[in-house]
Parts: C-alpha cells; sequence; structure tokens
C-alpha cells in the first residue's frame, strides 16, 4: 500500500502538513486548535485565575474522533506516581490516535518554571535565583535535565520560561522573572530555553508581552507603559530567547497595554512577531486567555467573536482546553461569520510542529522507554549547585560570617523550619499538593533548621517559631528572645510563603501593598535586634523587601530567592563557610517599603535629586553581592576609542583571587549614554563575566562591545544607533563602578537592522 506523503518523513515537511490539510474537514483542523484538560477541577481553590468559572464540559469519546490539539498537565494537576503517569498518558494517546481518521496524537504540555511541575519531579530553584547566579551555562545544562525529565514521560511542550521584566517590585510573580534588567533576563532566558530544546522540547516563552508592567503592581492590572519601554526593556528578552534559543512557541499575556489585549493585537502576534521578527512557530494563549476577551476585557461580546479576534490576532491554540475554539469556532465558521482561511493557517502551524516533532510519522510510539526517575542524584547536585551559586550575602561588615562551628546558635522565625519555605508558587508542592494534604510531598526537601544543624554538629542550635508568615499573632516572642538570650548569634529565618490568588505573600495573585515584610515579622526582627546579641538576617523569598529599618543593626544579611529542594543546604553552607557566597542581586533591595513602582533602569528623572523629598536609591543595588574572600582588578585595557556607529571596541581586565580560599566574582558592564535624543537610563547592563578563582589565580576577560548594543528605539519608533560620546563601566553593581571606559561613535545615526547584535560577547585567558 502506497505511503500518503504526510506520512511519509522523506517529504518536506511543508508539503507533508499541505497533503494532509488537503485530506481534513473543517473540524477536524479546527481539533487541532485546542487542549484538553482533563481532571482539572471546577470546585474550590483552582491553578489557573477562574478556574472554575470558565472550565467547559466535554465528551471525550465523541470529542476525540475529530483529533485532539493538545492534552493539558496530564502530570501537573494532581499526584501522580510518574511511571504510572507515563503509562495512563501512552493510553489516552492511543485512544486519540485509533478514534480518529488520521491517527494524529495530541501534543502534550506542563508547567517547568523551576523543573517540571509534577509529583516526584525535582523542585531546582525559581528563576529569579537563576537571575542571581549570573550563571547562563549553568541554567541551560538545568533545562536541559528538565527538557529530559518531560520527554521521558511523554511530555512534548514546555510552558516555560517567564521573560517578563520586573517593573514593580510589589507584583505577585517576581519570583517567577529572572529579574529587573532585559539584558540579565535575555541571557539566562534564551540559556533555559537552548537547555529545552535540546532535549526535543518545545519551549514557550511567556507572557508575551509587557505582563509584569501592570499597574499597581496588581495580577493582570493594565499596563500603561510607553511605546519606548515596551520596545527597549519589555521585549528585548524575547526577541533574544528566539534568536539565540530557538523557542518554538509563544504565550500570549493576559494583560492588555493602551486598551488592546494581547491576545487580540495583531500588531504584537503577527506584524511585530512573525514580519519582523521572522517567528514560525505557534502561538498559544495563557489559560481562559481567549475567554477572557469576552468575560474580563469585553472587546467580545461572544465565544465567538472572542475566537475570531484571537485568530485573527495570530493566536494558534487555545489553552487549557476547549471553549471558544470548539463549537463557538466551529458554527461561526460554518455561518460564514469568521473566514476559514484563518482555520488553515492556525491549523498548519500546529501541524508543522507535530510534524517536527515525529507526530505525524507511522512509527510513532507513545509508551516511555526506560527507567523514569524525575529527582534523580545528578538533578539534586545540579539543584545543589545552583542554588548555591544564587545566595546572595547583602552585608557581613564585621566578619560575624561564616559562623564558628562549635557556636551557640538561635534559630528563630516562621521559614527555618518548613520545606515549603525553599519553594516558589510553581513547584508542585506549592502548586498542586496544597490541595491535596492526604499525599506526601514526594521529594525530600531539608529545612534549613534541620541543614543548620548537619551542616555544624559541634553548634549548640535552638529554635523558636515565634510567628508565622502573615499571622498578626506575637505570642511567640517571648520565647524567642529567651532561645536568643542564651546564644552566641541569632540567625533568623524570615520570608514568604509562596501560594496562588492570595493564598500566600508571594505567586501569581499574591500582589503586595508596599515592600514590608509580610506580617508581624518586622517586629520580630526589631524585638531580635534588641536583645544585643548579633542577629543574622537569613531571608528566603519571592520577591526583595525594604531593609532599610535595620540598615547597620545586623552582623549580616542573607538572601536567597526559594532555593528550591536544596535550598536548605545551600544556605546552611553559606552560613557555615562550606559555600563562599557568589549570588549577586538581580533585583534591586529597596532602603523603605514605599516608592514603588522603581528598578534600577531609570532615566536622570527617576534618580535622587533636589526637587522632591523622596530618595529612591536603593539599600542594595541591583548587582550587588559580597564574597568571603578579595578580588583584585587590574591592567585595565582598550582598544582604540573612536569608532564607527558600525563599530567595534575591545575592553579587558585582570581579575585575581587575592583572598586564602576559592571564589566566584561577577564582572559587569554597563553602559551609560551621556547624551541622546531621547532619555536613557543613566545605566543599564549589556555584559557579564562570572569568574570562578582559586586562591591566588587570575583570569584575564575580556568584552566585546559593539555599537549595536547602545541601539535604543527613537521619537519615530525604529531602533537606532547614534554618534556621540559614550562610556563603558566596569563595576560589581549597577552602582558600585570600578573602571571608564571614554569612546566615540562617529558616522552618521545607524538602522542597526533586524540582525542586530544582541549579546556582548566575552573571551576568558589564563594569567601566567
Amino acid at each position: 500500500m502506497t505511503t500518503a506523503p504526510w506520512r511519509d518523513p522523506a517529504v518536506p515537511a511543508a508539503a507533508r502538513v499541505d497533503d494532509l490539510l488537503s485530506r481534513m474537514t473543517l473540524q477536524e483542523k479546527t481539533a487541532q486548535l485546542y487542549g484538553v484538560w482533563v481532571g482539572a477541577s471546577t470546585d474550590g481553590d483552582g491553578v489557573a485565575p477562574l478556574q472554575r468559572e470558565m472550565t467547559s464540559s466535554y465528551d471525550w469519546d465523541e470529542l476525540i474522533t475529530h483529533g485532539l490539539g493538545q492534552l493539558t498537565r496530564p502530570f501537573g494537576t494532581a499526584p501522580v506516581d510518574p511511571a504510572l503517569g507515563a503509562q495512563a498518558l501512552a493510553r489516552a494517546q492511543r485512544r486519540i490516535t485509533e478514534a480518529g481518521r488520521f491517527g494524529i496524537p495530541a501534543l502534550a504540555h506542563e508547567e517547568c518554571l523551576a523543573g517540571f511541575t509534577a509529583w516526584q519531579a525535582t523542585a531546582y530553584p525559581v528563576p529569579l535565583a537563576w537571575g542571581a547566579s549570573f550563571d547562563p551555562e549553568l541554567v541551560e545544562e538545568m533545562g536541559r535535565r528538565i527538557g529530559h525529565d518531560l520527554r521521558s514521560v511523554g511530555v512534548h511542550q514546555g510552558l516555560a520560561p517567564v521573560l517578563d521584566v520586573v517593573r514593580d517590585l510589589r507584583w505577585g510573580r517576581v519570583e517567577e522573572t529572572i529579574g529587573e534588567d532585559p539584558y540579565l533576563v535575555g541571557t539566562v532566558g534564551s540559556a533555559y530555553v537552548r537547555g529545552l530544546e535540546s532535549a526535543g522540547i518545545v519551549a514557550t516563552l511567556k507572557h508575551f508581552a509587557g505582563y509584569a508592567s501592570s499597574a499597581g503592581a496588581r495580577n493582570q492590572a493594565p499596563v500603561r507603559a510607553g511605546v519606548r519601554e515596551v520596545a527597549d526593556i519589555t521585549l528585548p528578552p524575547f526577541e533574544m530567547a528566539l534568536r539565540e534559543g530557538g523557542a518554538r512557541s509563544v504565550m500570549a499575556a493576559y494583560t492588555e497595554t493602551d486598551g488592546v489585549p494581547a491576545s487580540a493585537d495583531p500588531g504584537l502576534l503577527d506584524e511585530l512577531l512573525r514580519e519582523r521578527w521572522g517567528f514560525t512557530g505557534t502561538v498559544v494563549s495563557d489559560y481562559f486567555g481567549i475567554g477572557f476577551l469576552q468575560t474580563l476585557h469585553r472587546v467580545a461580546g461572544t465565544e465567538a467573536e472572542a475566537a475570531h479576534a484571537a485568530l485573527a490576532a495570530g493566536i494558534d491554540v487555545e489553552l487549557p482546553s476547549l471553549k471558544c475554539f470548539g463549537r463557538p469556532l466551529l458554527d461561526a465558521v460554518r455561518a460564514g461569520e469568521i473566514p476559514q482561511a484563518l482555520i488553515d493557517r492556525a491549523a498548519r502551524r500546529v501541524l508543522l510542529q507535530k510534524c517536527e516533532l515525529g507526530l505525524l510519522d507511522e512509527d510513532w510510539a507513545p509508551e516511555p522507554t526506560g527507567r523514569i526517575n524525575l529527582d534523580s542524584a545528578a538533578n539534586r547536585a545540579l539543584a545543589r549547585r545552583l542554588a548555591e551559586e544564587s545566595v546572595v550575602l547583602l552585608d557581613n561588615p564585621d566578619g560575624l560570617l561564616p559562623l564558628a562551628p562549635d557556636t551557640r546558635i538561635a534559630v528563630v522565625g516562621p521559614r527555618a523550619a518548613d520545606a515549603l519555605a525553599m519553594l516558589g508558587c510553581y513547584s508542585f508542592p506549592s502548586h498542586v499538593l496544597t490541595q491535596h494534604p492526604e499525599a506526601p510531598t514526594g521529594i525530600e526537601i531539608p529545612t534549613l533548621l534541620e541543614s543548620l544543624r548537619a551542616e555544624l554538629p559541634d553548634a549548640k542550635v535552638t529554635f523558636a517559631e515565634s510567628c508565622g508568615v502573615s499571622d498578626p499573632d506575637t505570642t511567640g516572642f517571648e520565647e524567642a528572645v529567651a532561645r536568643t538570650a542564651e546564644a552566641d548569634v541569632c540567625v533568623a529565618v524570615l520570608g514568604d510563603r509562596a501560594g496562588l490568588f492570595g493564598r500566600g505573600t508571594s505567586g501569581e495573585g499574591c500582589d503586595a501593598t508596599d515592600l514590608q515584610l509580610p506580617g508581624v515579622q518586622p517586629e520580630l526582627l526589631d524585638t531580635l535586634v534588641a536583645t544585643g546579641v548579633p542577629v543574622v538576617l537569613v531571608l528566603l523569598t519571592g520577591r526583595p523587601y525594604a531593609l532599610g529599618r535595620w540598615q547597620g543593626r545586623l552582623a549580616a544579611v542573607v538572601q536567597a530567592f526559594f532555593p528550591g529542594e536544596e535550598g536548605g543546604p545551600a544556605v546552611a553552607g553559606v552560613l557555615s563557610g562550606r559555600v563562599n557566597p557568589s549570588g549577586r542581586l538581580p533585583v534591586s533591595v529597596p532602603h523603605v517599603p514605599g516608592g514603588q513602582p522603581w528598578t534600577y533602569l531609570q532615566p536622570p528623572l527617576g534618580l535622587k535629586d533636589e526637587v522632591s523629598n523622596l530618595d529612591p536609591t536603593p539599600l542594595y543595588a541591583f548587582g550587588h553581592g559580597r564574597s568571603y574572600t578579595e578580588f583584585e582588578w587590574a591592567d585595565v585595557q582598550g582598544t582604540a576609542p573612536e569608532i564607527t556607529t558600525d563599530g567595534s571596541y575591545d575592553i579587558s581586565l585582570t581579575v585575581r583571587n587575592t583572598g586564602d580560599r576559592a571564589g566566584a566574582e561577577v564582572v559587569q558592564l554597563y553602559l551609560h549614554d551621556p547624551v541622546a535624543t531621547v532619555t536613557r537610563p543613566d545605566v543599564r547592563l549589556i555584559g557579564y563575566r562570572r569568574l570562578e578563582l582559586e586562591p591566588g589565580e587570575a583570569r584575564r576577560v575580556t568584552f566585546r562591545f559593539h555599537a549595536d548594543h547602545a541601539a535604543f528605539t527613537d521619537r519615530s519608533g525604529h531602533k537606532v544607533v547614534e554618534p556621540g560620546a559614550l562610556e563603558l563601566r566596569l563595576a560589581t553593581s549597577s552602582a558600585d563602578v570600578r573602571h571608564t571606559a571614554r569612546l566615540t561613535l562617529t558616522g552618521p545615526v545607524r538602522d542597526p537592522g533586524p540582525d542586530r547584535r544582541l549579546r556582548c560577547e566575552t573571551e576568558v585567558s589564563g594569567v601566567g
């Protein structure tokens, strides 16, 4: 029997899909444009916004006779043994392929924001901790491991990474972001994408675009960002992750910008994404995002109108389950209200992706092969290393840290003995297991208290919880003071509780009115400081909190952003000195709780001046972080200081570890543009390099700056490189500049074009 062209792997993918589409009915095509969320709860607390109201019913057996585009979260909806879940997914895929005329399997997707969001899967540090590591190579390896775990159980697409650039630290989803700088977000996010894609997983960039700029830091609130903010801060990480990471899917944001919802914006999803950037993959809706065009945005009067608006804008797939793209869309097309060409366009993109994944091949099989272990020793070792690299030592003024091995330690605070203190809102135990209290955690998560006792076996460690994370009760303060009075040092472990939609202090829908530590934790810290015993503050949080109230009053401050299942040993290692801290702040730490929104990317009028009594200067700047060793920067050299607007300039320096222990330095390169035709950030990160150095070791770093790195959006809305003076600043943070190189760009204003250089390349060599 002759094989149909669409089944033949030797035929080009485009021709295969064209042949398949020519054979499909309208209903079979539309069936490829939606997912089904089996087991989604329609009562109680959900894991998606308005889940109870938006979830529709369907007849599974009848539905799959026409085919099915996606299966939503077969592992991320309820606790299921991974091996049994893989078998169940394979059975579901067999039923789907046997029910339809063409035998096309569904594409299965899962969340993987901080690891595969599944029971018994490794819970890695959250993305904000990835940013703190300043280590894209390690993040890429993590993405690769997560991708292999997803593939091992039959999943094809991962809904990550989040490439939103933080614009307001009060926003609940700060923990899901990589930081407040687009270059850091872009480079680290692209590394994660490369890792996922190298394992054969379709990476999904989200949330496109502007979601983190929601007004008042409220989840899903309108975005009031200007054209240049969107072009120069919001969009660059997405462009980099597409061009350098190879992401094959993009998720439209829930938000609206200047009155136009992203899910109904052809200028964003078609003209920019596809025509200007050349994207050829799929665009998926955020969960219920198409229905929200009718119910929340009110730019559509019916589900069919919402479907039309989304399809016309460029969305190809409705997630998590069929609603607007189901019967309402089908009936509207048959009635001539929606052009069938829109269905054909979206179906072609979906089927091309399935073809790339091998789902159209005759020999495709859904059954898993090999042993399934989603929390292997290798995974845990990688989670430990990333956690260790992400811990930021904010202050250690008198060198109290590392702690003496035989000291008396009072561990105090609501985060010290709670395993969930290590996890963000998209880690399975925090995301799903809170709805299944009967189920075990599924993975080992040592608490900081347990880890510190293991780390310092000769120390006398006592504990007092003292208060809850957000509870008003202070009755436990008395015990905290008693334990502290008996100790040589108090380790106060404070922070957040991750949750969803107001069920936590950090996470999706858990936005903050200000940046004061939650609950009575500030009063607890005041009480501990008042004892006169040295206090080491350890923060386990999803966002930075204002610490100016205790400036100069703490013996040391350690910041960890939800460091994952191995976070307890990682933080304890920093406290003991086994780990030399090397994390750097991916977000600024404010001095006072108010004054938001503010990040370091400020033009002159956003900085401290004489015309306002409010000083926005942070207590700890973006990029800040201390070490237990010292580094010397020397022999800074640059090439010719005059280049054209299409030229390049190299700047080099030697970094030496002058201390007596191994450590890591992060050399950061910032750009200052003294005069431009529009206002520019006073400084912005354009390059960095993390260096691991043994005692006495030196290495030479060269940054290869190109004029493209000075490009910005001008008054006409176009990217340009302008002639004039520039400063390149080598720094340990956005506020601590070690050396400035002045150069001049000459020649005409230049359009850097669609292929402009996005990354400042670096080269590292040894020093004899």
